[in-house]
């Protein structure tokens, strides 16, 4: 996760749970077993486990959609596990699979639902509804009177979180959030989700199977074992470098040097510059620029400044007085929010070896390559390859030392005249 700026206001509050544990009647196993854990204000820790470990379970007792057996839960200062809980869930943000929208209501009023419950006025609400729906990246002129039906999945999802932040909750809960949509959009709204945390570092919960999924979002992570038994609670450096046991490692899987690409921002490698031209800019002035380049290639952005195509010099030889059919159009762009592995993934789908960087309205940024990219992954194994180095060094003197205190144990008990063989 991108760190929070030093001028940066945190608006997020910190969740304690405290011995928390869920009995269902009948059932003499707790479906979540004395659960202890702190998350810190500002920051997102992902809940990862096995189906049926009580992930979501123990993620429902923070709003007590699930009514917790015992145990309490703390928001900020406020023990919260006796307070009334319709008044606690309107503090708090919800996120759901399928982004959970009420069909019959536009997107508008999707959004208003809670400010509305909670006595906002009706110009605040209407302020608030198209701050949201800027927020997360949608028009609010086109989307406001729209439907769910009449939104994409991924459209949907954003709508969700608009309306989890509405009423500007401390606390976010989102669980399993993008696993109904397709990869790419799941990697748009994952890319979303971090440049919101960016902005607005609110405290966030999140449940998820996929560790992929957590690797990239999470500042910390919970690997969690039947009945939400803890079995790792750190950061994805940590979990990916030192597995606590092999339950962990079957988690982190194959590749865990290559997983780390999801570690490192595309904001945080070389974005270079690019020759680039707009669509509406005269004929003439391209093919100059084109001509008095070093490249031969630039690329030509639309009139939002967005990247549109890219141009080679042979292309405008074909143009004939218009770009409409010349040069080929742009498959993929990356955010300045996108991990290592997301542009890696679209550079290598790209002949030329290259993908263009976007900003939050998707307008040009730059440019990363490949090279780049494989100097970043070169970087990512030789650290891993010294880091496990020092772990074996370290393995082997600690080793050592048992030796030595095992023989002056033994020493010690033969009167320190020692063992004969």
């Amino acid at each position: 996760m991108p760190e929070t700026p030093e001028n940066a206001a945190t608006t997020g509050a910190r969740i304690h749970l405290e011995n928390l544990t869920k009995l269902y009647p009948g059932n003499p196993v707790p479906a979540v077993d004395n659960v202890d854990m702190e998350i810190k204000a500002g920051e997102i820790v992902i809940l990862v486990g096995p189906s049926g470990c009580g992930k979501s379970t123990t993620l429902k007792m923070i709003n007590r959609l699930i009514e917790p057996t015992s145990g309490r839960i703390r928001i900020g200062d406020e023990d919260v596990t006796d307070m009334d809980p319709v008044k606690l869930r309107r503090t708090i943000g919800y996120a759901i699979q399928a982004s959970g929208l009420f069909p019959h209501m536009t997107v508008a009023q999707n959004i208003a639902l809670v400010p509305k419950m909670i006595g906002w006025s009706k110009s605040k609400i209407k302020n608030r509804v198209e701050e949201m729906l800027d927020l997360v990246g949608l028009d609010p002129g086109e989307f406001h009177g729209r439907y769910p039906r009449q939104l994409s999945g991924g459209q949907q999802q954003r709508v969700g979180v608009a309306r989890a932040l509405a009423a500007d909750p401390p606390v976010l809960l989102m669980d399993e959030p993008f696993g109904a949509v397709d990869p790419i959009t799941r990697d748009h709204l994952q890319d979303e989700l971090i440049r919101l945390q960016h902005e607005l570092h609110k405290t966030i919960c999140f449940v998820t199977h996929d560790f992929d999924e957590a690797i990239k979002l999470g500042d910390r992570i919970a690997v969690l074992r039947e009945r939400s038994h803890i079995a790792q609670f750190d950061t994805p450096e940590a979990i990916l470098t030192n597995p606590a046991d092999d339950f962990v490692s079957g988690f982190v899987g194959a590749g865990a040097a290559l997983k780390r690409l999801n570690l490192t921002r595309v904001r945080d490698v070389g974005v270079v510059d690019f020759p680039t031209a707009r669509i509406d800019d005269p004929l003439e002035s391209i093919f100059e620029l084109m001509r008095s380049g070093s490249h031969n290639e630039l690329l030509l952005l639309d009139r939002n400044g967005r990247p549109y195509k890219w141009l080679r010099r042979g292309d405008l030889s074909r143009a004939k007085g218009s770009l409409a059919r010349a040069g080929a159009p742009v498959q993929h762009s990356v955010s300045r929010d996108a991990t290592l592995r997301d542009a890696l993934e679209a550079v290598l789908t790209d002949s030329a070896g290259r993908v263009a960087v976007t900003g939050r309205r998707g307008e040009y940024i730059g440019v990363v390559d490949m090279e780049t990219l494989m100097n970043n992954v070169q970087e990512l194994l030789e650290a891993d390859h010294l880091e496990a180095v020092e772990h074996q060094h370290q393995l082997q003197e600690q080793r050592a030392r048992q030796t030595h205190l095992a023989q002056e144990g033994v020493d010690g008990a033969d009167g320190g005249q020692g063992v004969k063989a």
